[in-house]
């Protein structure tokens, strides 16, 4: 074979393999882009309504679900109704409960629950979180998370609630990805 009949032979290959492969992934799209909706650019997060007698629990979940949402999807959180979808929740029920006690009925082991409401819907009113088959005329998604802490050890009700919130705040989001 003639150098240049090879080299022509070479390119042409290396050109229609390039080609192949380009049009092959076309429409793949990349990193965490291809699990979230592509018609949602951002979200309006009013802050966490709270209906327990801890008032601080909502401010913390808001900041912590502008957080996480801002951190692992595309979308960006805005502060206008008028954004492509609106992220509502309530926070419904905060209990703190005894796992276990000492000899002397002082608790050694307890845990910090939480249980939140949320809905997920598009511009035109649309659900756009489902984890389960809903009723109709029904939106909001149960949440509830929970947190050990054992005050000998120096851990606080505190402490086990930002924990138990940082992963409501997970959960929540994890939610917002596109069903396969």
């Amino acid at each position: 074979m003639s150098r240049p009949l090879l080299l022509s032979l070479c390119l042409g290959s290396l050109l229609l393999g390039t080609m192949s492969i380009l049009s092959g992934c076309a429409t793949y799209q990349f990193g965490n882009a291809s699990l979230f909706r592509p018609d949602v650019r951002t979200v309006y997060l009013p802050g966490v309504q709270n209906e327990t007698f801890r008032h601080d629990l909502g401010v913390r979940l808001t900041e912590a679900l502008v957080k996480e949402i801002e951190l692992r999807t595309p979308y960006n959180v805005v502060e206008s109704p008028t954004a492509d979808s609106t992220l509502q929740c309530r926070i419904v029920n905060q209990t703190k409960s005894v796992l276990t006690e000492t000899d002397t009925d002082d608790p050694r082991a307890l845990d910090a629950s939480i249980l939140v409401r949320a809905t997920w819907l598009g511009r035109n009113g649309e659900l756009l979180m489902q984890n389960r088959i809903l009723p109709p005329g029904e939106f909001e998604v149960i949440f509830g998370q929970d947190a050990r802490f054992v005050p000998e050890a120096g851990q606080s009700i505190d402490t086990a609630t930002q924990e138990a919130i940082e992963d409501l705040a997970r959960r929540i989001v994890s939610q917002m990805e596109v069903r396969w």
